[in-house]
């Protein structure tokens, strides 16, 4: 199967509906759509937006994420996102862990740096596979520069509606400062059963908002107040995806600015499964804490969640840094052969509830939500 085929979604296993978000709509300053995205940005974290226009380029980068995954193993591993957690580059399926025991994760994806991509063919971080190169100025560096403006608009939405004084949130993800904004490819490998351990393990977004395009319904999410996982089915007519639509949710940068009034979803994925994302994140300078000194909402919010420790401490170059280093099952520690390195994952963590796995030791993660 490649990227861009599309099968049928199976049946008879649980599913969540998300609200469908008007891009044009917002763009207009539509006050109906803007408290729409206000509920489903405050109460699941998740949405569909369509009319984003963006749809040429997501064609394209499906086509440069399949021909790069078809290059032969050695060539990709060129182009390895290695161990010091860099996000950028090639990783491979097995190099991560989905969960604190240390099973592999089964995905391999590319990732593009927004700044190598603005840069071209100048390079800010690292250097691609040809297939990449060969994209960069027709396809990845639109996709990206397209995926900036929609995400920014978004975020100016919010920015408002958490009474926050204008641009704070833009000001935070300015496009000249690097960072670890990055557009990825993702490939996950069919599975015989949903009944398997996921491809992707269950977390939360590194950065503030995620604009997604799915191949196949293999996402799950948490939803608050129900204990069991269910899929986010795309939406279809026949078996072709309507024209126009994306997934996006908020991550741990927004949540955390917010108070916990964004709620960053947990999500993990099964299934085979094609998936693009543009991931946006802060300002590598910029500080992970909640912006109680710019907004009444937010510092009311933080006031009735006392034991809500959003402050990290931390700044987004190292939360990042942190997750992606600590997944890495070549970075795991070993105290015992029991434990086989749990404490390596529970380091890895966000702003996602962290099941319990017996260490008491956590002092080398930064203050998270509980």
């Amino acid at each position: 199967m490649t990227s861009n085929e599309f099968p049928q979604f199976p049946e008879n296993i649980p599913t969540h509906p998300l609200l469908i978000i008007d891009f044009d709509l917002l763009k207009r300053g539509d006050e109906a759509e803007i408290d729409r995205l206000w509920e489903a940005s405050t109460k699941l974290g998740f949405w569909y937006l369509k009319n984003h226009g963006v749809d040429d380029e997501v064609t394209g980068m499906f086509d440069m994420g399949a021909k790069t995954m078809s290059l032969p193993i050695e060539e990709k591993m060129k182009f390895e996102q290695g161990n010091e957690g860099m996000s950028f580059g090639y990783k491979s399926a097995g190099a991560n862990a989905v969960d604190a025991s240390g099973k592999k994760d089964a995905v391999e994806f590319i990732n593009v740096a927004k700044d190598d991509a603005l840069a071209w063919p100048g390079q800010v971080h690292r250097s691609y596979p040809p297939s990449v190169n060969d994209r960069m100025e027709s396809t990845v560096t639109p996709f990206i520069r397209k995926s900036v403006e929609v995400n920014n608009l978004l975020l100016g939405v919010l920015n408002a509606k958490l009474g926050l004084p204008a641009g704070t949130l833009l000001e935070k993800h300015r496009i000249e400062e690097p960072s670890g904004s990055e557009s990825r490819v993702t490939r996950t490998p069919p599975v015989r059963s949903t009944s398997i351990d996921p491809a992707i393990g269950s977390h939360t977004d590194f950065g503030s908002l995620s604009f997604l395009h799915n191949r196949l319904g293999g996402l799950q999410v948490l939803v608050p107040g129900i204990d069991t996982w269910q899929y986010v089915k795309r939406l279809t007519i026949a078996p072709q995806p309507i024209k126009g639509h994306a997934i996006c949710n908020v991550g741990d940068a927004l949540s955390i600015f917010s108070g916990g009034i964004l709620p960053p979803p947990g999500y993990q994925s099964f299934m085979e499964r094609w998936s693009l994302v543009y991931f946006t994140r802060p300002g590598n300078s910029i500080i992970l804490r909640p912006l109680v000194d710019e907004s009444r909402l937010i510092a009311d919010a933080v006031a009735r969640s006392p034991t809500m420790n959003l402050n990290t401490g931390a700044t987004s170059s190292e939360w990042f840094t942190r997750r992606i280093k600590n997944q890495r099952l070549e970075n795991r520690k070993t105290l015992t052969p029991s434990l086989k390195g749990p404490e390596t994952w529970m380091a890895s963590r966000g702003t996602e509830e962290v099941e319990d796995t017996g260490v008491k030791d956590e002092a080398d993660r930064p203050s998270q939500r509980r």
